[in-house]
């Protein structure tokens, strides 16, 4: 399981013109499932996303996590994180897993999230999104558990 994590000023997914999810200052997690994760690795997932420290501090510091500033998390299903480029110019993707198998953990991580306290808006499964975002530093990590 990947999260590519960015922290934000503000974030916000459309479908078909309406907005479905919107947030905050806080973290936007675009999230792929491969073949062989499991609802515990989704669970470590949402610990690592809300609990990783890459929030400012008094001093300046990266030292301080969305649960610490009580900030919004933005999830959103992103099957082309496990995209391979290696060979050629169009990306394959069978190391995604089919959306049947992956929505249950994209929707585990955001479970998760929400029971540690976590404000969470998400993406629509198998939609066409227009996600839009201020990067803020910029500060993105791949995340892999």
């Amino acid at each position: 399981m990947r999260a590519l994590v960015q922290r934000v000023r503000e974030a916000s997914v459309t479908v078909d013109g309406d907005v479905v999810g919107r947030i905050g200052p806080g973290v936007v997690a675009l999230v792929g499932v491969t073949h062989d994760d499991t609802e515990t690795l989704s669970l470590k997932l949402a610990d690592k996303i809300w609990n990783l420290r890459i929030f400012d501090d008094a001093d300046g510091v990266m030292n301080r996590s969305a649960a610490d500033n009580g900030l919004e998390v933005l999830v959103v299903s992103q099957f082309t994180l496990y995209g391979d480029t290696r060979r050629g110019r169009r990306p394959g993707y069978s190391d995604a897993a089919r959306p049947e198998f992956a929505e249950p953990l994209v929707e585990a991580v955001v479970d998760a999230l929400r029971a540690r306290g976590a404000v969470v808006e998400t993406g629509r499964f198998r939609t066409e999104m227009a996600v839009a975002l201020v990067n803020d530093g910029p500060v993105t990590l791949l995340i892999e558990v």
